[in-house]
């Protein structure tokens, strides 16, 4: 049954009326346990109704009655277990749990340097191949029929006998995804990754299991039916490796590996359609392990369960952070809504504005769900700025919009062989529940109270770093380019070697009209974001040609917290710069169309800007990115460490003294322009 989050405001509702304590004494003793319980049903007085949601408690020697606490509502209880994850009735699933340690490594993983010699396999087809796995069970249905837990409950088919020196291999567990593997040569395998469930398309996720191997042998792996021109594996990005003895006996979990690696196009293409092959080599460190491949690190539902569960048992956690039940998916899976926010009193319930995220909308893009984890870590700890961010807002928070494709392993799809994010604007509950349940959500919550932040967590299967989408209020208001603009900058500023401004790009496409970010943004929230995470690495900083892993993912959940104090500080010196800066990128830009269109060298006018004093950028991500960065780096907050609002203020006040006079005038006319625009933005 969906839940309406917005009922969790957490607002006292103890009734103390002294006219009706000897209604409810004369039918308890005046010597009942000073912690005892009745429930409203209980008692036979026509005076109060039958009711088992409101409890009489004794406190202070009075019997006061109180509204029961909400249901812990399908399988977030803190006692008990799990609810089981279902899949598509026809999906084979071995009884094999599949779990991985947490480990980061302690050295930076660089990206493969391509040395020139790499290999383009093409394979024929032959029919003295030896098919060493085939996943069939995916195709003996055309769309979703109904699910059950734990998928098909019949014997599951092993392809082939276990010889003595061929790899075995299996995906039949939550979230992997491999298709069909033929052994092409003694050590050689050519994979088939699966599309997404009754769809055919999609093929960029995998994740399987290799076991039987022995050590000190090159081998080679090749995917071959990729559909994606361009990858990220052509920017040296390396395949993730995972090893249960190495696990073991050192305590090492996933880490990039692979030599002689090539993304290039085959021959495999049917209909005018292309495909493109993944090929890498490598010699496994155990003999008779048992290894994982993936092509980033995985995070499944039981893993978030799991995560909710732990948030559950938790004394202090659960007091500011309450689990419920969103809606359920086609195959019934939960999708959970998170509310984390101080206990509301009654007289400020309204006062405090709402942040909005949400994640894994697309279930290949597991990245998000590290970057989620670090944000929920952060925002639920002990610290002074987490207690003020609690105390500040009321964060709104689904973690896993897709489960069903999460469990069955799709890269982008749900069971209904569509992409949720482009259905927000769909009217059809049953088959889109999760973004349905999250836009009326989101509606009903934006009656009661502001919406200063919506962010949708995603990956990047072509670029670097970390960057964000935004919505272009050109057209609507010209109050609102510039101000969207601002958080953004202010995450670049707090997070330079992984998050990129340069990059992000601030419009509406037509075929975009349907995701979150543009929905939400049409709704009225004015900072309606999409912030994609790159599969590969950095480019910036001391990151600059390495991977990220889990701890850097989660490492943008803490900036995203920081970034958002900056923005909403009283204290708002800093908002205040960000705005000049971009103003500066704007003129930039308006210089640079001027000059273009009169024929001058665009080369001529840049390094005419860079040597003046006033120096400036570009906001606009489509339009001179790289002077941006430039500029950034020259304007970086000094702040080292996260601060508290009484340390912010104190340290600008400190530095304020010494600029008053050089920017007294800069700021009373940005105010005076942020009123304007204030005034702009609600008259649009």
């Amino acid at each position: 049954m969906p839940e309406d989050s917005e009922k969790e405001d957490y607002s006292d509702r103890t009734i103390s009326d002294e006219s009706d304590e000897d209604n409810f004494m004369k039918f308890v003793s005046e010597d009942s346990h000073r912690c005892a319980l009745l429930t409203a049903d209980s008692i036979s007085d026509p005076f109060f109704p039958r009711t088992t949601q409101i409890l009489l408690e004794y406190q202070l020697g009075r019997w006061v009655p109180r509204l029961r606490e909400p249901r812990d509502l399908y399988g977030v209880s803190s006692s008990g277990p799990l609810s089981p994850t279902r899949w598509p009735y026809h999906c084979e699933v071995i009884d094999e749990k599949v779990q991985h340690i947490d480990w980061t490594p302690s050295y930076l993983e660089p990206v493969y340097t391509p040395t020139g010699l790499e290999m383009e396999p093409l394979y024929p087809n032959s029919k003295e191949d030896t098919v060493v796995y085939l996943a069939e069970d995916a195709y003996k249905e055309p769309c979703f029929v109904y699910s059950r837990v734990g998928g098909n409950r019949t014997p599951l088919k092993q392809p082939v006998d276990n010889y003595d020196n061929t790899l075995t291999f299996e995906a039949r567990f939550e979230s992997g995804n491999l298709q069909k593997v033929v052994k092409v040569a003694e050590y050689e395998y050519q994979l088939t990754v699966r599309p997404d469930l009754f769809t055919n398309k999609h093929t960029q996720w995998y994740y399987f299991q290799v076991a039987n191997t022995q050590a000190g042998i090159v081998y080679r792996f090749t995917i071959i039916n990729f559909t994606k021109p361009a990858s990220l594996y052509s920017r040296g990005m390396r395949p993730l490796f995972y090893s249960e003895k190495e696990a073991k006996a050192h305590n090492i979990g996933w880490q990039r590996i692979g030599d002689q690696i090539k993304y290039y196009r085959n021959n495999q293409g049917q209909e005018g359609c292309h495909y493109f092959s993944l090929t890498w080599t490598f010699q496994f460190p155990h003999n008779k392990d048992t290894c994982y491949f993936a092509h980033c690190y995985p995070y499944t539902y039981t893993n978030l369960q799991e995560y909710l569960s732990t948030i559950s048992h938790d004394s202090v956690r659960s007091k500011f952070c309450k689990i419920r039940v969103l809606c359920h998916t086609i195959a019934r899976n939960m999708v959970y809504v998170l509310t984390i926010t101080t206990p509301l009193k009654s007289t400020d319930s309204r006062k405090r504005k709402a942040v909005i995220l949400t994640a894994r909308v697309h279930p290949g893009e597991t990245n998000s769900s590290w970057i989620m984890k670090g944000f929920l870590d952060y925002i639920l700890g002990d610290s002074s700025d987490a207690q003020l961010l609690r105390d500040t807002f009321i964060f709104k928070v689904v973690p896993m919009l897709n489960p069903d494709g999460v469990i069955v392993g799709n890269y982008r799809c749900s069971l209904a062989g569509r992409d949720l994010n482009r259905n927000y604007t769909s009217l059809l509950k049953e088959s889109f529940p999760s973004v349905w349940y999250t836009r009326n959500m989101i509606r009903r919550l934006m009656e009661k109270r502001e919406v200063i932040l919506y962010c949708d967590l995603h990956g990047h299967s072509r670029k670097e770093n970390i960057f964000m989408y935004g919505c272009d209020g050109s057209d609507r208001c010209k109050a609102l380019y510039l101000q969207q603009r601002i958080f953004p900058l202010m995450l670049s500023k707090n997070c330079p070697d992984k998050f990129s401004f340069s990059a992000c790009k601030f419009n509406v496409q037509k075929s975009k009209e349907g995701t979150g970010r543009v929905v939400m943004w049409k709704m009225g929230i004015r900072n309606s974001f999409t912030m994609e995470a790159t599969f590969c690495g950095s480019t910036l900083g001391n990151k600059r040609g390495t991977h990220f892993n889990t701890k850097d993912l989660e490492s943008v959940g803490y900036h995203f917290c920081d970034s958002l104090l900056d923005y909403c500080d009283p204290d708002q010196t800093k908002y205040y710069q960000c705005l000049k800066e971009l103003e500066e990128m704007e003129k930039h830009i308006n210089l640079e169309k001027i000059l273009e269109y009169s024929d001058t060298s665009l080369k001529e006018m840049t390094l005419d800007l860079e040597s003046s004093s006033r120096g400036s950028d570009s906001s606009e991500s489509n339009e001179s990115q790289t002077y941006l960065l430039k500029l950034t780096s020259q304007i970086k907050s000094k702040k080292k460490h996260l601060k508290t609002k009484k340390e912010r203020n104190s340290t600008i006040a400190s530095h304020q003294n010494t600029r008053e006079e050089q920017e007294a005038c800069d700021k009373g006319r940005l105010v005076q322009r942020h009123r304007e625009s204030n005034s702009d933005v609600k008259d649009s």
